[in-house]
């Protein structure tokens, strides 16, 4: 039987309700990253004949311009080292990365961008956020704001220690 409509939500009901509603919203976050995440692959491909897993490998390093053990990569990337692995081979062949000997650890070795590396990647990642921008113009400014600042609310929530 329905209850009232004025008749307040029993605890139950209540958790069943903001349980639906975090599924709803998770679902449509991830729906919308599926989305443009999807459009930024084909793109790349396309425009550069890059991957999505060898530009951010590239972002990584740009950000980074020491250098990156392996290992950092893939945990930076959430991927195995044999994924790091494979695509480092394929970018080093394309002098876009180099390994070098880890000053801190003789046995390891980092991996950096290559000066052909930097300017590939400067130039892929001036149109990445011009496409990205694009994806995203149609929402105003105030609704992008308001949208970063309740994710910065979500992510201190979900980062902050048990």
């Amino acid at each position: 039987m329905p209850l009232p409509e004025n008749q307040d939500l029993d605890l139950a009901s209540r958790l069943t309700q903001e349980h639906h509603q975090s599924l709803k919203l998770w679902l449509r976050m991830l729906s919308c990253t599926v989305k443009i995440e999807n459009e930024i692959r084909s793109r790349l491909r396309t425009t550069f004949g890059i991957t999505l897993p060898r530009f951010d490998l590239m972002a990584q390093l740009e950000r980074h311009p020491e250098g990156l053990r392996m290992g950092e990569l893939s945990k930076r990337m959430m991927v195995t080292g044999g994924n790091i692995t494979g695509i480092t081979d394929q970018l080093e062949q394309e002098n876009l990365v180099m390994r070098v000997p880890d000053p801190k650890d003789g046995r390891a070795y980092s991996v950096k961008l290559t000066q052909e590396g930097r300017s590939a990647f400067a130039r892929m990642a001036a149109v990445h956020e011009s496409w990205v921008a694009e994806l995203l113009q149609p929402m105003p400014a105030a609704d992008k704001g308001q949208l970063i600042d309740l994710l910065s609310q979500m992510k201190r929530h979900l980062n902050a220690p048990e």
